[in-house]
């Protein structure tokens, strides 16, 4: 068993030689929003900023790649047709991932069937690591195949969990999510992340145990910036068991900081504010 300390910060980060250039540290593709939901793939493309990729790039539909536009100058969208992702955006998003290292898919994506197809077809074409977050667990669950066996990390809440395995896990004991989550992760042959007052990553052989973090995290955004933050380090080729770990850590830190500040007005935006003082 494994407890995640800020130790784990020097699998990560190694010191920069003076001959880096752009691109040395990934290219994100976040694909995400919908026409009703922006703020999403957002708050997950600024916090992989915030810990380290060098790129990111934000496919969505038009008003949502417009309204995402706005939030940070960092940030690169590119507009889908449509109020919402379908199949016939396909062969753009297949395009559109030839340069990147890594994906972010799910987030404000909504739970149409069209979308929900594109997903799966997606997942199952695409050769990158991708964090599966939000609407896209939702896909996944009517096609577990797509994800099997691939370098992926898929973040569940407790209920997201539910409808990925159908294993009830809400009022069960630590023990208990510790075997239920390592028994899913080895059916899938990928990376879980159970998102939780203790979060659980497995790969189905190991499980690490991550305790930062608190109640004031109910807030929405706070998984989308943990989304984020593990597609940057998959980005930068770190693997998807320790990014999976490195991201339950950072985002917990840096919620447990703002929190103590906000408290109940506490923001997903305030969490990314408090990244920075959790890399120091």
């Amino acid at each position: 068993m494994i407890k995640i300390t800020k130790s784990i910060f020097e699998k990560v980060y190694k010191r920069r030689g003076t001959n880096v250039h752009k691109y040395d540290f990934g290219h994100l593709l976040v694909i995400g929003g919908s026409k009703m939901y922006s703020g999403s793939p957002a708050l997950a493309s600024i916090s992989a900023y915030k810990t380290g990729v060098d790129l990111v790039t934000v496919a969505s539909p038009k008003r949502a790649a417009d309204i995402i536009a706005t939030f940070s100058p960092n940030l690169i969208t590119y507009p889908l047709d449509g109020d919402y992702v379908t199949t016939k955006n396909l062969p753009e998003l297949l395009k559109l991932s030839q340069n990147k290292t890594a994906v972010v898919i799910g987030g404000g994506m909504e739970r149409n069937k069209e979308t929900f197809k594109l997903i799966r077809q997606f997942l199952k074409i695409t050769k990158l690591p991708c964090v599966i977050d939000a609407d896209a667990i939702y896909a996944i669950s009517q096609n577990k195949g797509v994800v099997r066996g691939k370098n992926f990390v898929i973040t569940p809440h407790l209920y997201e969990f539910f409808i990925l395995t159908d294993e009830k896990i809400e009022n069960k004991s630590l023990n208990e999510r510790i075997k239920i989550v390592k028994k899913e992760a080895l059916k899938l042959k990928t990376i879980i992340l159970l998102k939780a007052n203790t979060d659980i990553i497995s790969d189905g052989r190991k499980v690490a145990l991550n305790r930062t973090g608190n109640p004031f995290m109910t807030v929405g955004g706070t998984g989308d910036t943990l989304a984020g933050i593990c597609g940057s380090f998959l980005a930068q080729g770190i693997d998807p068991f320790t990014s999976a770990c490195v991201s339950a850590y950072i985002n917990g830190k840096a919620g447990d900081i703002a929190s103590l500040k906000f408290k109940q007005g506490f923001t997903a935006s305030d969490l990314i504010k408090a990244i920075p003082e959790v890399m120091e």
